[in-house]
């Protein structure tokens, strides 16, 4: 044996040794908290038994109108850049998207890369195709934090008026700055230039190298005219796909009990649960978004068997369901693509 061996056998069994601890740990903690959490998860199960059908159908119908509410966003950006999409291939879209982000990990590379795909195969140009997920995102994250801001306002919390405003900003000055490059796709020459002479010194090439697929890039932006009245409708439908979700989560409530909840606390809960779902790494904010949820209607007055209950049924439906589904549309979307190319090809 030699001496680096000597010395990688002790680590390796002092990394074995960790690894035990810590495995043996984790089952006793959940051990623990099963014993003490037993009587309410036990409460939990026996309402999930037999929810309310008439609220599982309507929880369901929200949550499809959710999905629904974001397609018609990406639908309306595309219309805003002359693509006559229909709108159930938009639809599609969005589900085969969502499961891929929500699935995977790294979801969201896989995500947009997709999105960037089929946008493409829709018609869009790079530019557009890059421009309407931007926008898209932009315009869901803000949708959000207008339903946070409302919520916490409604409740006389602490509202976050300076970063609500700073994303607003970042919309309107996305929107406009993309009119003015498509009016004028000149001015942008300059610090393109510039940028592009730096990284081609690093290169060594020459330090106009490039400079002619940029403009062609930017040229195609020409195509992007997002009218004020198109601009607002996009928004209103980011902020309903948020409000529909939420809905969703109350309508769940009401179906394992009858509990009364507020409102605006209900909607705290859920704009709580999808923040955290934003840092973490688990495909799906799986434990995490849960968890927020689940103790954001205990604080809403909500006892903590039907706060399990609702939370477990109302990721039944947006996680487990609707990927599902999203899955399907995925699947759906790369037979009826291969078979297109074969036709093209024969």
């Amino acid at each position: 044996m030699t001496l680096s061996a000597e010395r990688v056998a002790p680590v390796a069994q002092w990394r074995r040794w960790v690894r035990r601890v810590a495995v043996a740990a984790l089952i006793v903690l959940f051990a623990v908290e099963l014993v003490l959490g037993w009587p309410s998860l036990a409460s939990a199960l026996g309402q999930l038994e037999a929810p309310d059908p008439g609220w599982l159908a309507a929880a369901v119908a929200a949550e499809l109108a959710a999905m629904g509410m974001y397609a018609r966003m990406q639908h309306t950006l595309l219309r805003s850049a002359g693509l006559r999409v229909p709108l159930y291939r938009n639809v599609a879209l969005a589900y085969a998207a969502h499961s891929l982000n929500e699935t995977l990990p790294g979801g969201p590379a896989f995500s947009t890369s997709f999105n960037y795909q089929q946008l493409r195969r829709f018609g869009a140009t790079p530019a557009v195709a890059s421009w309407t997920i931007a926008l898209s995102g932009i315009l869901s994250t803000t949708a959000l934090a207008v339903v946070t801001a409302v919520s916490a306002l409604a409740s006389d919390g602490e509202t976050h008026w300076v970063s609500l405003a700073g994303l607003g900003a970042v919309i309107v000055l996305l929107v406009v700055g993309v009119q003015r490059i498509s009016l004028n796709p000149s001015i942008v020459d300059p610090p393109a230039r510039a940028v592009l002479a730096r990284i081609n010194r690093f290169r060594s090439r020459p330090a106009d190298h490039g400079l002619d697929r940029f403009r062609g890039f930017v040229g195609q932006l020409g195509a992007a005219r997002l009218t004020p009245g198109r601009g607002l409708a996009a928004a209103v439908f980011a902020v309903l796909n948020w409000g529909l979700d939420a809905v969703c989560l109350w309508m769940c409530v009401r179906a394992v009990s009858g509990e009364p909840i507020n409102a605006t606390q209900l909607l705290l809960a859920f704009c709580a649960g999808m923040a955290a779902g934003t840092i973490t790494i688990v495909p799906g904010g799986l434990g995490i978004i849960d968890s927020a949820l689940i103790l954001g209607l205990i604080a809403g007055g909500i006892s903590t068997a039907t706060a399990i209950a609702a939370v477990v049924l109302y990721r039944i439906i947006s996680f487990g369901f609707i990927i599902g589904v999203g899955w399907i549309s995925w699947l759906i979307m790369r037979r009826r693509h291969r078979l297109h190319l074969a036709k093209t090809q024969s």
